[in-house]
């Protein structure tokens, strides 16, 4: 298939393609006419590459799991213990950064309800709008 189909199956743009096709983690044939032609795995593969970009996992950290990529990735995992345990050796750093993120957002938002009560979402509950007191 063609990168506009692949594009369209995915829901990634050709962009997105050549991009991972330049970071290795995609690769494509050329057809008599030098346009990019892609093996029916290259679904799989592309959508397992946009999840865990999604999921916060960076290019290095996709390239580590390039074995199992045309495959579900759910699917691989009770299957290949090496997929496993480098999901947790890659992801468990991630899940971290995660766990800090929400900490911040939460004192944040925490911050943010003391200086305005009337923000609370159990203060606004059942009440059309949001209005600070005395309004």
């Amino acid at each position: 298939m063609l990168i506009g189909e692949l594009a369209a199956r995915t829901g990634v743009t050709t962009r997105a393609l050549r991009f991972y096709e330049d970071q290795g983690l995609l690769t494509s044939g050329r057809t008599a006419a030098g346009y990019r032609e892609y093996e029916e795995e290259a679904v799989a593969r592309v959508r397992n590459i946009r999840e865990l970009l999604q999921l916060g996992f960076t290019v290095e950290d996709v390239r580590a799991f390039a074995p199992y990529l045309d495959r579900e990735l759910p699917d691989v995992f009770p299957y290949e213990p090496r997929c496993a345990s480098g999901y947790a050796v890659v992801g468990a750093p991630r899940v971290a950064e995660l766990n800090e993120r929400i900490a911040r957002l939460t004192r944040l938002r925490d911050q943010l309800v003391s200086r305005m009560p009337w923000l609370d979402p159990e203060h606004v509950s059942g009440q059309q709008g949001v209005s600070p007191p005395g309004s």
